[in-house]
C-alpha cells in the first residue's frame, strides 16, 4: 500500500517536472517525501536494499508521470497556451502556503527572512532578467545532452529551483520537451547519464545541508521558489479584455484548488468526510 501511494505521488511529481514553473521537488516536499528521498539517494550505497525499496516506486511514478504527460503538456502549450499557463500559475500559487509551512516547521527568524529575500532577488535576476542569454537548442551534441540531464537532476533535487525555468534560461527547454514527447533516444540516453550522476551529487549535498542547516537551507530554497513564479507567464499571457480575464481566472482557480488539495490529501479527505456527515445530520 505504501509503495502504491508513493508511486502515485511520484506520478504527480513527474507532472510537476515537465510543467513550466511547477517543480517536481516542491511537490515532493509538499507530499512529505522530499527529505526521505534526498537521504535515500545521498546515502544510496550505505543501505542499498532499503533505499532502493523506497526509491523505486517513487522513481517509477516520476518516469510514468513525465512520459505520460509530456505529450499532453506539449499539446496544451502549443494549442491552448494562454489557459494552460494560467492553470500552471494556479498550481504554483496553491503550493506557496504549503511550502512555507514546511520551511518554517523548525522556526523562522529575521535572518531567515533576509536569506529568503536575498535568494528571491538573486533568482529573479537569474531567471527573470536574463532570459534569452543562451540561444534555443533544437538539436544537441552528446555533451549538451549530458548537461541537459545534469541540469534536470540539480533543479529536481533542489526544491524551488524550477527545471523549466532553468532549462529555458539555458535554451534547453524546447529540446527537453520535444525529446520526451518523441522519445528521442539519441538525446534521452546521454541525458539519463547526466541525470543519474547529477542526482547522486546534488542529493548528497542537499542531505548534508538539511541535516546541518535545515531552516537556512529552506529559507534560500523558498526565496528561489518565489522568484520563479512569474516565469510561468510570458508575453502571450497578457489580459486585454474581460474575456481574457475569465479565461485566465478559471484555470488558475482550478489549479490552485488542485494543488492545495494535493498538499494535504489525508487531512482534506477527513475534512470533506466531516463536512458530509454534518450535512446528513
Amino acid at each position: 500500500m505504501i509503495s502504491l501511494k508513493n508511486f502515485l505521488k511520484g506520478v504527480i511529481c513527474g507532472i510537476g517536472g515537465i510543467a513550466p514553473g511547477l517543480s517536481g521537488s516542491v511537490l515532493l516536499v509538499i507530499l512529505g517525501l522530499y527529505e526521505d528521498t534526498v537521504q535515500a539517494i545521498g546515502t544510496l550505497f550505505g543501505n542499498l536494499r532499503q533505499n532502493l525499496r523506497f526509491l523505486l516506486p517513487i522513481c517509477g511514478g516520476l518516469l510514468c508521470g513525465v512520459l505520460l504527460f509530456s505529450k499532453l503538456v506539449n499539446f496544451l502549450l502549443q494549442n491552448y497556451e494562454f489557459a494552460t499557463r494560467y492553470a500552471f500559475l494556479g498550481l504554483i500559487l496553491g503550493t506557496v502556503p504549503l511550502f512555507f509551512r514546511q520551511a518554517t516547521k523548525h522556526g523562522f527568524a529575521r535572518r531567515h527572512w533576509l536569506l529568503t529575500l536575498g535568494a528571491m532577488a538573486a533568482g529573479f535576476w537569474l531567471f527573470g532578467l536574463n532570459r534569452g542569454l543562451f540561444p534555443t537548442l533544437t538539436e544537441a551534441t552528446l555533451w549538451q545532452a549530458v548537461l541537459l540531464g545534469a541540469v534536470v537532476a540539480g533543479s529536481s533535487v533542489i526544491p524551488g529551483v524550477d527545471s523549466a525555468a532553468i532549462l529555458s534560461a539555458l535554451g534547453l527547454y524546447e529540446l527537453y520537451v520535444e525529446s520526451l514527447a518523441s522519445v528521442d533516444l539519441l538525446v534521452l540516453l546521454p541525458a539519463a547519464l547526466g541525470l543519474a550522476g547529477g542526482a547522486l551529487i546534488f542529493s548528497a549535498v542537499m542531505n548534508q545541508l538539511l541535516h546541518r542547516a535545515y531552516t537556512p537551507t529552506f529559507a534560500v530554497i523558498f526565496g528561489l521558489f518565489l522568484s520563479v513564479i512569474p516565469s510561468v507567464l510570458n508575453d502571450s499571457c497578457r489580459i486585454l479584455s474581460l474575456r481574457d480575464g475569465a479565461t485566465a481566472l478559471l484555470p488558475a482557480v482550478l489549479g490552485f484548488v488542485i494543488s492545495a488539495y494535493l498538499g494535504d490529501i489525508g487531512g482534506n479527505n477527513r475534512r470533506i468526510k466531516k463536512f458530509w456527515r454534518r450535512r446528513k445530520i
